[in-house]
Protein backbone atom coordinates (compact mmCIF):
# COMPACT_ATOMS: atom_id res chain seq x y z
CA UNK A 1 0.00 0.00 0.00
CA UNK A 2 1.61 3.38 -1.05
CA UNK A 3 2.62 5.75 1.98
CA UNK A 4 -0.39 8.37 2.55
CA UNK A 5 0.51 11.77 1.29
CA UNK A 6 2.05 13.93 4.06
CA UNK A 7 -1.24 16.16 3.94
CA UNK A 8 -3.02 12.98 5.06
CA UNK A 9 -0.89 11.83 7.59
CA UNK A 10 -0.24 12.38 11.32
CA UNK A 11 2.41 14.52 12.00
CA UNK A 12 2.84 12.88 15.84
CA UNK A 13 5.38 15.24 17.44
CA UNK A 14 3.57 14.40 21.08
CA UNK A 15 5.98 11.13 22.01
CA UNK A 16 6.81 12.59 25.50
CA UNK A 17 2.86 11.72 26.54
CA UNK A 18 3.28 8.06 24.58
CA UNK A 19 4.73 6.73 21.84
CA UNK A 20 3.27 4.43 19.28
CA UNK A 21 3.70 0.60 19.78
CA UNK A 22 6.21 -0.89 17.32
CA UNK A 23 4.54 -3.56 15.32
CA UNK A 24 7.71 -5.91 16.32
CA UNK A 25 6.39 -5.69 20.11
CA UNK A 26 2.97 -6.21 19.21
CA UNK A 27 3.56 -8.82 17.21
CA UNK A 28 5.76 -10.65 20.30
CA UNK A 29 2.86 -9.61 22.46
CA UNK A 30 -0.04 -12.13 20.47
CA UNK A 31 0.97 -15.07 21.11
CA UNK A 32 0.69 -14.48 25.45
CA UNK A 33 -3.04 -13.59 24.65
CA UNK A 34 -3.74 -16.91 22.96
CA UNK A 35 -1.23 -20.18 22.62
CA UNK A 36 0.90 -18.84 26.02
CA UNK A 37 -2.01 -17.53 28.03
CA UNK A 38 -1.17 -19.33 31.15
CA UNK A 39 -0.46 -17.95 34.23
CA UNK A 40 3.18 -16.93 34.74
CA UNK A 41 2.63 -18.25 38.66
CA UNK A 42 0.86 -21.53 37.57
CA UNK A 43 3.46 -24.45 37.65
CA UNK A 44 2.09 -26.13 34.96
CA UNK A 45 3.54 -26.43 31.02
CA UNK A 46 1.82 -23.30 29.87
CA UNK A 47 2.97 -21.61 33.32
CA UNK A 48 5.80 -22.37 32.75
CA UNK A 49 6.21 -20.37 28.85
CA UNK A 50 4.69 -17.56 30.49
CA UNK A 51 7.25 -17.37 33.48
CA UNK A 52 9.96 -18.04 30.93
CA UNK A 53 8.40 -15.48 29.09
CA UNK A 54 8.53 -12.75 31.93
CA UNK A 55 12.20 -13.65 32.89
CA UNK A 56 13.78 -13.13 29.82
CA UNK A 57 11.90 -9.89 29.95
CA UNK A 58 12.91 -8.75 33.15
CA UNK A 59 16.25 -9.67 31.59
CA UNK A 60 16.18 -7.23 28.64
CA UNK A 61 14.59 -4.58 31.45
CA UNK A 62 17.78 -5.29 33.29
CA UNK A 63 20.32 -4.83 30.31
CA UNK A 64 18.69 -1.22 29.26
CA UNK A 65 19.08 0.16 32.47
CA UNK A 66 22.68 -1.07 33.18
CA UNK A 67 21.24 -2.66 36.54
CA UNK A 68 23.39 -5.67 37.88
CA UNK A 69 20.86 -8.39 38.39
CA UNK A 70 17.72 -8.69 36.98
CA UNK A 71 15.85 -9.23 40.67
CA UNK A 72 16.24 -6.00 41.05
CA UNK A 73 13.66 -5.07 38.36
CA UNK A 74 10.22 -5.57 39.65
CA UNK A 75 7.28 -4.55 37.07
CA UNK A 76 4.59 -2.46 37.70
CA UNK A 77 1.38 -1.02 35.59
CA UNK A 78 3.66 1.78 34.53
CA UNK A 79 5.43 4.74 35.97
CA UNK A 80 3.50 6.50 38.17
CA UNK A 81 2.55 3.27 40.17
CA UNK A 82 6.43 2.95 40.23
CA UNK A 83 6.98 6.51 41.45
CA UNK A 84 4.27 5.98 44.16
CA UNK A 85 6.10 2.65 45.44
CA UNK A 86 9.28 4.05 45.77
CA UNK A 87 7.83 6.92 47.53
CA UNK A 88 5.48 5.23 50.61
CA UNK A 89 8.23 2.10 50.94
CA UNK A 90 11.54 4.51 51.69
CA UNK A 91 9.01 6.13 54.53
CA UNK A 92 7.76 2.87 55.77
CA UNK A 93 11.26 1.46 56.03
CA UNK A 94 12.49 4.17 57.29
CA UNK A 95 11.01 4.03 60.68
CA UNK A 96 11.56 8.07 62.00
CA UNK A 97 12.14 9.51 58.98
CA UNK A 98 9.54 11.20 57.42
CA UNK A 99 10.64 14.29 54.93
CA UNK A 100 10.88 14.32 51.51
CA UNK A 101 12.98 16.27 49.23
CA UNK A 102 12.22 16.95 45.97
CA UNK A 103 12.00 19.44 43.23
CA UNK A 104 9.39 21.96 41.98
CA UNK A 105 9.14 20.52 38.00
CA UNK A 106 8.59 16.90 38.84
CA UNK A 107 5.99 15.13 37.24
CA UNK A 108 2.31 14.84 38.86
CA UNK A 109 2.86 11.17 40.13
CA UNK A 110 5.16 12.83 42.37
CA UNK A 111 3.81 16.31 43.43
CA UNK A 112 0.24 15.19 43.59
CA UNK A 113 1.98 12.53 45.79
CA UNK A 114 3.49 14.45 48.12
CA UNK A 115 0.82 17.08 48.55
CA UNK A 116 -1.29 14.17 49.28
CA UNK A 117 1.33 12.94 52.21
CA UNK A 118 1.04 16.89 53.61
CA UNK A 119 -1.99 17.37 53.53
CA UNK A 120 -2.45 14.06 55.76
CA UNK A 121 0.77 14.87 57.86
CA UNK A 122 2.39 12.12 56.25
CA UNK A 123 5.66 13.63 55.52
CA UNK A 124 7.05 17.11 55.19
CA UNK A 125 8.07 18.10 51.82
CA UNK A 126 10.83 20.14 50.69
CA UNK A 127 10.51 21.40 47.20
CA UNK A 128 13.58 22.70 45.84
CA UNK A 129 13.80 25.47 43.09
CA UNK A 130 15.35 25.43 39.27
CA UNK A 131 16.73 28.60 37.38
CA UNK A 132 15.09 30.23 34.39
CA UNK A 133 17.01 27.23 32.19
CA UNK A 134 15.07 24.60 34.39
CA UNK A 135 18.52 23.88 36.34
CA UNK A 136 18.30 22.65 39.72
CA UNK A 137 19.86 24.49 42.14
CA UNK A 138 21.98 22.19 43.83
CA UNK A 139 23.34 24.00 46.84
CA UNK A 140 19.48 24.51 47.42
CA UNK A 141 18.92 20.97 47.45
CA UNK A 142 21.93 19.79 49.87
CA UNK A 143 20.74 21.82 52.20
CA UNK A 144 17.01 20.15 52.46
CA UNK A 145 18.33 17.24 53.76
CA UNK A 146 17.98 16.77 57.49
CA UNK A 147 18.65 13.31 59.83
CA UNK A 148 14.54 13.34 59.14
CA UNK A 149 15.07 12.98 55.26
CA UNK A 150 13.58 9.49 54.10
CA UNK A 151 14.00 9.77 50.36
CA UNK A 152 15.33 12.41 48.19
CA UNK A 153 13.05 11.74 44.24
CA UNK A 154 13.91 13.63 41.08
CA UNK A 155 13.73 13.27 37.59
CA UNK A 156 16.65 11.82 35.73
CA UNK A 157 14.93 14.29 32.65
CA UNK A 158 11.98 16.56 32.39
CA UNK A 159 9.13 15.57 30.66
CA UNK A 160 8.29 19.14 29.56
CA UNK A 161 11.02 21.21 28.94
CA UNK A 162 14.06 17.88 28.37
CA UNK A 163 16.48 19.32 31.11
CA UNK A 164 18.48 16.44 32.28
CA UNK A 165 19.65 16.63 36.03
CA UNK A 166 22.95 15.62 37.20
CA UNK A 167 21.56 12.24 39.06
CA UNK A 168 24.77 10.52 39.70
CA UNK A 169 25.57 13.29 42.00
CA UNK A 170 22.03 13.68 43.08
CA UNK A 171 22.33 10.34 44.77
CA UNK A 172 25.47 10.86 46.30
CA UNK A 173 24.31 13.91 48.22
CA UNK A 174 21.40 11.85 49.52
CA UNK A 175 23.25 8.84 50.74
CA UNK A 176 25.72 11.07 52.49
CA UNK A 177 22.58 12.53 54.70
CA UNK A 178 21.46 8.66 55.26
CA UNK A 179 18.26 9.03 52.98
CA UNK A 180 17.55 6.91 50.20
CA UNK A 181 17.54 8.08 46.66
CA UNK A 182 14.70 7.72 43.77
CA UNK A 183 14.73 8.90 39.59
CA UNK A 184 11.75 9.28 37.86
CA UNK A 185 13.67 7.46 34.30
CA UNK A 186 10.24 7.33 32.38
CA UNK A 187 12.00 10.32 29.79
CA UNK A 188 15.59 9.30 30.30
CA UNK A 189 15.23 5.51 29.41
CA UNK A 190 15.27 4.75 25.63
CA UNK A 191 16.92 7.83 25.32
CA UNK A 192 20.17 8.19 27.33
CA UNK A 193 22.28 5.86 28.19
CA UNK A 194 21.67 4.43 31.45
CA UNK A 195 24.25 2.29 33.88
CA UNK A 196 22.88 1.74 37.42
CA UNK A 197 26.02 0.07 38.22
CA UNK A 198 27.81 3.58 37.96
CA UNK A 199 25.91 5.63 40.47
CA UNK A 200 24.21 4.99 44.52
CA UNK A 201 20.67 5.25 42.62
CA UNK A 202 18.42 3.54 44.97
CA UNK A 203 14.87 3.74 42.81
CA UNK A 204 13.99 4.03 39.35
CA UNK A 205 11.24 4.71 37.90
CA UNK A 206 10.67 3.68 34.55
CA UNK A 207 7.30 2.52 31.82
CA UNK A 208 7.36 0.80 28.30
CA UNK A 209 4.66 2.75 26.41
CA UNK A 210 7.51 5.90 26.13
CA UNK A 211 9.78 3.31 24.23
CA UNK A 212 7.37 1.93 21.68
CA UNK A 213 6.17 -0.30 24.32
CA UNK A 214 2.24 -0.85 25.22
CA UNK A 215 0.59 1.31 27.72
CA UNK A 216 -0.27 0.04 31.17
CA UNK A 217 3.28 -1.60 32.00
CA UNK A 218 6.68 -0.26 33.95
CA UNK A 219 8.86 -1.26 36.29
CA UNK A 220 10.35 -0.45 39.52
CA UNK A 221 14.17 -0.33 40.02
CA UNK A 222 15.07 -1.86 43.41
CA UNK A 223 19.02 -1.60 44.16
CA UNK A 224 19.87 -5.09 45.46
CA UNK A 225 20.28 -4.70 49.43
CA UNK A 226 17.28 -1.82 49.47
CA UNK A 227 14.05 -3.18 51.13
CA UNK A 228 10.79 -2.65 49.41
CA UNK A 229 7.40 -2.29 51.25
CA UNK A 230 4.89 -3.52 48.84
CA UNK A 231 2.41 -0.95 47.54
CA UNK A 232 -0.60 -3.80 45.96
CA UNK A 233 -0.73 -7.04 49.00
CA UNK A 234 -2.46 -9.88 48.12
CA UNK A 235 0.14 -12.59 46.39
CA UNK A 236 3.80 -13.27 46.34
CA UNK A 237 3.88 -12.27 42.80
CA UNK A 238 7.66 -10.51 41.82
CA UNK A 239 9.14 -11.85 44.88
CA UNK A 240 6.66 -10.88 46.90
CA UNK A 241 7.15 -7.12 45.95
CA UNK A 242 4.36 -6.53 44.23
CA UNK A 243 1.06 -8.24 44.00
CA UNK A 244 -1.02 -9.47 41.14
CA UNK A 245 -0.96 -11.94 37.96
CA UNK A 246 2.00 -11.00 36.14
CA UNK A 247 0.96 -8.87 32.62
CA UNK A 248 2.49 -11.36 30.82
CA UNK A 249 1.84 -10.05 27.42
CA UNK A 250 2.77 -6.44 28.13
CA UNK A 251 5.82 -7.70 30.06
CA UNK A 252 6.78 -9.28 26.90
CA UNK A 253 6.06 -6.22 24.96
CA UNK A 254 7.97 -4.07 27.56
CA UNK A 255 11.38 -6.53 27.13
CA UNK A 256 11.56 -6.00 23.41
CA UNK A 257 10.71 -2.71 23.44
CA UNK A 258 13.75 -2.59 26.04
CA UNK A 259 16.18 -4.38 24.32
CA UNK A 260 15.29 -2.58 20.74
CA UNK A 261 15.85 0.85 21.93
CA UNK A 262 19.36 -0.42 23.57
CA UNK A 263 20.24 -1.57 20.48
CA UNK A 264 19.11 1.84 18.60
CA UNK A 265 19.85 4.45 20.87
CA UNK A 266 23.83 5.34 19.31
CA UNK A 267 22.14 5.79 16.39
CA UNK A 268 18.62 7.46 16.47
CA UNK A 269 19.23 9.84 18.94
CA UNK A 270 21.59 11.75 16.86
CA UNK A 271 19.37 11.80 13.95
CA UNK A 272 16.61 12.74 16.10
CA UNK A 273 18.22 15.72 17.54
CA UNK A 274 19.45 17.11 14.63
CA UNK A 275 15.42 17.11 13.18
CA UNK A 276 15.11 18.69 17.11
CA UNK A 277 17.45 21.25 16.97
CA UNK A 278 16.46 22.15 13.12
CA UNK A 279 12.88 22.71 14.42
CA UNK A 280 13.99 24.99 16.71
CA UNK A 281 16.12 26.69 14.74
CA UNK A 282 13.46 27.25 12.09
CA UNK A 283 10.61 28.27 14.13
CA UNK A 284 13.18 30.81 16.48
CA UNK A 285 13.90 32.28 12.90
CA UNK A 286 10.73 32.45 11.42
CA UNK A 287 8.20 33.14 14.16
CA UNK A 288 9.12 37.02 16.33
CA UNK A 289 9.13 36.70 20.17
CA UNK A 290 9.28 32.76 20.34
CA UNK A 291 11.72 31.29 22.42
CA UNK A 292 13.19 27.94 23.85
CA UNK A 293 12.44 26.96 27.55
CA UNK A 294 14.79 24.71 29.45
CA UNK A 295 19.00 24.49 28.98
CA UNK A 296 19.84 23.57 24.74
CA UNK A 297 23.06 22.16 25.91
CA UNK A 298 21.75 19.47 29.01
CA UNK A 299 18.63 18.11 27.77
CA UNK A 300 17.24 15.36 25.88
CA UNK A 301 18.15 14.89 22.23
CA UNK A 302 14.05 14.49 21.26
CA UNK A 303 11.98 17.49 23.12
CA UNK A 304 11.69 21.04 21.88
CA UNK A 305 9.22 23.01 24.13
CA UNK A 306 8.90 26.79 22.49
CA UNK A 307 6.84 29.33 24.36
CA UNK A 308 5.12 31.95 21.80
CA UNK A 309 4.48 35.45 23.00
CA UNK A 310 0.78 36.57 23.57
CA UNK A 311 -1.14 33.80 22.21
CA UNK A 312 -2.63 30.90 23.89
CA UNK A 313 -1.03 27.04 23.33
CA UNK A 314 -3.88 25.55 23.53
CA UNK A 315 -5.52 27.90 20.35
CA UNK A 316 -2.08 26.53 18.93
CA UNK A 317 -2.87 22.97 19.42
CA UNK A 318 -6.05 23.20 18.39
CA UNK A 319 -4.91 24.42 14.95
CA UNK A 320 -2.17 21.89 14.50
CA UNK A 321 -4.51 19.79 15.64
CA UNK A 322 -6.64 20.56 12.79
CA UNK A 323 -3.86 19.89 10.11
CA UNK A 324 -3.27 16.46 11.76
CA UNK A 325 0.16 18.10 13.69
CA UNK A 326 -0.36 15.96 17.35
CA UNK A 327 1.75 18.30 19.86
CA UNK A 328 1.27 18.98 23.87
CA UNK A 329 1.56 22.07 26.10
CA UNK A 330 3.21 19.98 28.77
CA UNK A 331 2.51 16.99 30.79
CA UNK A 332 -0.09 14.38 29.14
CA UNK A 333 -1.24 13.50 33.08
CA UNK A 334 -1.94 17.56 33.39
CA UNK A 335 -3.83 18.25 29.93
CA UNK A 336 -6.71 20.16 29.91
CA UNK A 337 -5.98 21.86 32.95
CA UNK A 338 -6.45 26.09 32.64
CA UNK A 339 -3.68 26.64 35.23
CA UNK A 340 0.15 27.62 33.12
CA UNK A 341 2.49 24.67 33.50
CA UNK A 342 3.75 24.24 37.26
CA UNK A 343 7.49 23.64 35.53
CA UNK A 344 7.36 26.95 33.96
CA UNK A 345 5.73 28.97 36.80
CA UNK A 346 9.18 27.76 38.38
CA UNK A 347 11.28 28.34 35.88
CA UNK A 348 10.09 32.14 36.05
CA UNK A 349 8.76 32.21 32.67
CA UNK A 350 7.76 35.46 31.05
CA UNK A 351 4.09 36.46 31.75
CA UNK A 352 3.76 36.83 28.27
CA UNK A 353 5.05 33.59 27.33
CA UNK A 354 3.84 31.54 30.05
CA UNK A 355 0.59 30.45 28.33
CA UNK A 356 2.16 29.72 24.82
CA UNK A 357 4.54 26.94 25.69
CA UNK A 358 4.40 23.96 22.71
CA UNK A 359 6.09 20.85 23.69
CA UNK A 360 7.10 19.34 20.40
CA UNK A 361 8.61 15.42 21.58
CA UNK A 362 10.36 13.45 18.46
CA UNK A 363 10.65 9.33 18.32
CA UNK A 364 12.84 7.42 16.33
CA UNK A 365 9.63 7.62 13.78
CA UNK A 366 10.21 11.06 13.12
CA UNK A 367 11.10 12.23 9.90
CA UNK A 368 12.36 15.05 8.05
CA UNK A 369 9.02 15.17 6.42
CA UNK A 370 7.34 15.89 9.67
CA UNK A 371 9.22 18.85 10.95
CA UNK A 372 8.48 20.49 7.04
CA UNK A 373 4.89 20.09 7.93
CA UNK A 374 5.28 21.87 11.31
CA UNK A 375 7.61 24.72 9.48
CA UNK A 376 5.11 24.93 7.00
CA UNK A 377 2.15 26.01 9.08
CA UNK A 378 3.20 26.72 12.44
CA UNK A 379 4.47 30.79 11.54
CA UNK A 380 0.97 31.66 9.38
CA UNK A 381 -1.24 29.85 12.58
CA UNK A 382 0.70 31.60 15.07
CA UNK A 383 0.46 35.05 13.12
CA UNK A 384 -3.34 34.11 12.51
CA UNK A 385 -3.56 34.29 16.56
CA UNK A 386 -2.16 37.10 16.79
CA UNK A 387 -4.07 39.44 14.83
CA UNK A 388 -7.34 37.79 16.47
CA UNK A 389 -5.35 38.30 20.40
CA UNK A 390 -5.29 40.62 22.94
CA UNK A 391 -1.90 40.82 25.11
CA UNK A 392 -1.69 38.48 27.92
CA UNK A 393 -1.34 40.96 30.29
CA UNK A 394 -4.53 42.91 29.24
CA UNK A 395 -6.58 39.12 29.18
CA UNK A 396 -5.02 38.45 32.37
CA UNK A 397 -4.11 41.14 34.30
Amino acid sequence: MPEPAATDRWVYLDNNATTRADSRVVDAMLPFFREHFGNPSSIHGLGSVAAEAVSAARIQVRSLLGAERESEIVFTSGGSEATNTAILSALAVLPGRDEIVTSQVEHPSVLALCAHLEATGRAKVHRVPVDARGILDIAAYRNAFNKRTAVATIQWANNETGVVFPIASLASIAHRAGALFHTDAVQAAGKLALDLRATEIDMLSVSAHKMHGPKGIGALYVRHGVRLAPLVHGGRQERARRAGTENAPAIVGFGLAAEMAQQSISADMPRISALRDRLQREILRSVPGAMAIGSESNRLPNTLNVAFEDVEADSILSMLDRARIAASSGSACSAGSMEPSHVLRAMKTPFSHLRGAVRFSLSRESRDRDVERVLELLPRIVTELHDLSIPMEAAYG
